[in-house]
């Protein structure tokens, strides 16, 4: 009697419940992989990976409830075994990059079809990479040296984070809040980032961010 082929065990990690249903029907429909569970934010993502067994984690770039760099660093080393492929509407530039450097297998942007998204799974799940040719070619500059950094490049992942935020038109206060910081921490990230990207106001941050698709 043979046995039963193994199924991926995948985990959903989004906060838009459409999201969380399409990404659902798209994996069930292969015969080869089964949800293992969701969540909506950090904190419930990490909460479930303690007692849902898990191969692989499709994590949302902007999910709710904690920054996306330190979320993916917290579950690599709590779960070193569960393979994790970024899925963002944000273009494969910097959050990319920043996302494998931090233990993602993959990253994938939204608009690629169903059949995509499950070639990327399975790869990911036997042990490989899956970027984009084009992400391919900057991770290659990068590693040779070549080309001039972006001043976004420049910036800490925390200062990152909160450099899209500011891009999105938040306040200090509001960011302060997202990400449970004082509002001093947050300015004192703030005065960093207009110095080292070499602007001088939050409005020209929203427009860099908007120019080079950091934000939605």
């Amino acid at each position: 009697m043979s046995r039963p082929a193994v199924k991926i065990r995948i985990f959903i990690a989004d906060d838009h419940p459409i999201v969380r249903q399409g990404l659902r029907r798209i994996v069930e429909a292969d015969a080869g992989m089964v949800i293992s569970g969701e969540a909506d934010d950090a904190a419930a993502l990490l909460a479930g990976l303690e007692t849902k067994a898990t191969d692989l984690v499709l994590l949302d770039v902007s999910m709710p409830g904690g920054l996306f760099l330190e979320t993916l660093r917290e579950l690599r080393d709590r779960h070193p075994s569960i393979r994790v492929l970024a899925l963002s509407v944000h273009p494969e530039d910097e959050w990319a990059v920043r996302a494998l450097k931090a233990g993602a297998s993959g990253y994938l942007t939204k608009d690629h079809s169903p059949d995509q998204l499950l070639d990327a799974i399975r790869r990911v799940y036997r042990g490989g990479k899956y970027v984009s040719p084009t992400l391919a070619e900057r991770l290659a500059s990068q590693l040779d040296g070549g080309g001039q950094r972006a001043p976004h490049e420049l910036l800490s992942d925390r200062e990152f984070e909160v450099m899209r935020r500011l891009g999105s038109g938040l306040t200090v206060s509001q960011i302060a809040g997202e990400l449970a910081l004082s509002t001093k921490t947050v300015s004192t990230y703030r005065t960093r980032i207009l110095e080292k990207m070499a602007v001088a106001t939050n409005a020209d941050l929203v427009r860099y961010a908007a120019r080079h698709g950091l934000i939605a």
